[in-house]
């Protein structure tokens, strides 16, 4: 099959020929859909080599954002079927650790977190990949697995931010989204979707990302600056807000830079 590999620090990938690989007890090969393309690719192209103490080796397949359906299961999978449509759970943690028996494997403490396409591990821009355990497969239904590849991290970001203010997010509550790039874009859907927050104010230095902000859900959408600063403490009564910043936000694989 093909493979788009990193083969060589701080030189570009290269589409190489490899085997198919095949499923081992617990594991599942999926056919690649769809596989995104993050920044942490770029970050890791342009890196002089690992980071101390990280055992990564070269070549490995990239993407760590992949979608697609069930091709094979390996002996014992159960739950699945060929042919299922399927997200794939980026961070792969060893699910022993007191982290991982948390529900948790982002923080594993063992791997540290780092799935396929990072870390040494083959990810999916590839034809194929192969899935360590089914716990890291999650049915995708009606949606097309083309365009939810890059729920697995992007989306899966935005999610981890709101997700630990939904409790300050009650009615009559303001929410605030600092930038609206593609992560802030996705807070705001998923603010609509899970949170009772009463309004949501999109900021950012674009007017087009802001006119963005305000189809998918934002009520205000604000260019950056005093100005904006001054609306906000209208609206809350300067009593604070709650605010997803995705330049500081922890995503599934640690910090987003």
């Amino acid at each position: 099959m093909r493979a788009f590999q990193f083969v060589e620090w701080q030189k570009p990938p290269e589409l190489r020929e490899v085997p198919v690989p095949e499923p081992g007890p617990g594991q599942v090969l999926v056919k690649v859909a769809g596989a995104g393309a993050c920044h942490s690719d770029l970050h890791l192209m342009q890196a002089p080599g690992p980071a101390p103490g990280d055992g990564t080796t070269l070549p490995f397949t990239l993407g760590h954002e992949n979608a697609g359906r069930v091709e094979t299961l390996g002996p014992g999978v159960t739950g699945f079927a060929p042919g299922d449509p399927v997200i794939v759970y980026g961070p792969w943690g060893c699910g022993v650790c007191a982290n991982c028996r948390e529900g948790r494997e982002n923080y594993c403490q063992t791997t540290g977190g780092l799935g396929g396409g990072l870390g040494g591990h083959d990810g999916g821009m590839a034809e194929y990949l192969l899935v360590p355990a089914s716990r890291f497969l999650i049915p995708l239904g009606t949606l097309d697995p083309r365009q939810a590849a890059p729920l697995s991290d992007a989306g899966l970001t935005s999610y981890h931010a709101v997700k630990r203010s939904l409790h300050l997010l009650g009615p009559g509550s303001i929410a605030v989204v600092i930038g609206a790039g593609g992560l802030g874009q996705m807070a705001i859907q998923i603010l609509r979707a899970l949170s009772a927050a009463t309004t949501v104010v999109a900021v950012d230095t674009a007017a087009d990302k802001l006119e963005i902000a305000k189809r998918v859900g934002a009520d205000e959408a604000l260019l950056s600056g005093d100005q904006a600063v001054t609306r906000i403490k209208d609206m809350t009564r300067r009593q604070g807000t709650e605010r997803f910043t995705p330049a500081g936000a922890s995503g599934p694989f640690g910090p987003v830079r």
